[in-house]
């Protein structure tokens, strides 16, 4: 009988050896014969900034890792306007298991990978791994607590602070692979300046003003309008009210 080539010896397929979903997402949580399951019918999935992930009320039908770049969610009124209510990064899971109808619009802030699958082989996999659903329970719940925490960040920051909180997210959870204690962080954001505004209950023009003032204080720097260089996190982090 030939060897197959898409699965190592281990029993783990070879296009999961080095995903951070695997390592720091859902897909660690399985075995190796379930994680083939799941890569059997699962999918890789590029799209472009600003491409429409799933839609509110819309029937769900698979869920996805984030394998790379940043998804934002958001919710909406019946005479149109939107808010951003969250962003989520690699190696985040996208969805919500058991529910039949999204209760989110999520959208590609940057361009993003998925490994996507079906919604009833995952759900099948979390009736038979405690372990995959701890995670999942683990992860909903981390997810209530940062909420929370961006409640409070609204409602009582000021706009210096709001700012500073933003990039401090973002250098945080933008790249899995970036040490958050490392000395300087660079990166780009993600969004443009009216999403941040829209993010942070603020005018476009304060958004910009703060992180003028973050630049000449030293705490930042910016080039080509979005990639930010963290030059010590610390600093930023005491500006931003923590």
């Amino acid at each position: 009988m030939s060897e197959r080539k898409d699965v190592q010896p281990s029993g783990v397929p070879v296009p999961c050896l080095t995903c951070d979903a695997r390592s720091g997402g859902v897909c660690g949580t399985l075995d190796a014969e379930q994680l083939a399951s799941l890569a059997k019918a699962s999918s890789k999935k590029r799209l472009e900034s600003g491409a429409e992930l799933i839609g509110d009320a819309q029937t769900v039908e698979a869920y996805s890792n984030i394998l790379s770049g940043v998804v934002k969610l958001t919710k909406g009124l019946p005479d149109g306007r939107e808010q951003i209510v969250g962003l989520q990064f690699a190696p985040d899971f996208l969805g919500r298991p058991f529910q039949d109808e999204s209760a989110i619009t999520a959208h590609a802030a940057t361009n993003v990978v998925l490994c996507s699958f079906p919604k009833r082989t995952l759900e099948m996999l979390i009736k038979q791994s405690p372990r995959l659903e701890h995670f999942l329970l683990n992860q909903t719940l981390r997810e209530l607590d940062e909420a929370r925490d961006w409640m409070l960040t609204l409602g009582r920051k000021n706009a210096l602070e709001k700012v500073a909180s933003y990039l401090l997210l973002i250098a945080r959870y933008i790249d899995p692979a970036v040490d958050p204690d490392s000395q300087s962080i660079a990166f780009d954001l993600p969004m443009s300046r009216l999403e941040i505004a829209d993010f942070l209950g603020l005018t476009i023009e304060t958004v910009s003003r703060q992180l003028t003032k973050l630049r000449i204080d030293g705490v930042i720097a910016v080039s080509q309008n979005r990639h930010i260089v963290v030059a010590n996190p610390e600093r930023l982090r005491m500006r931003s009210g923590c």
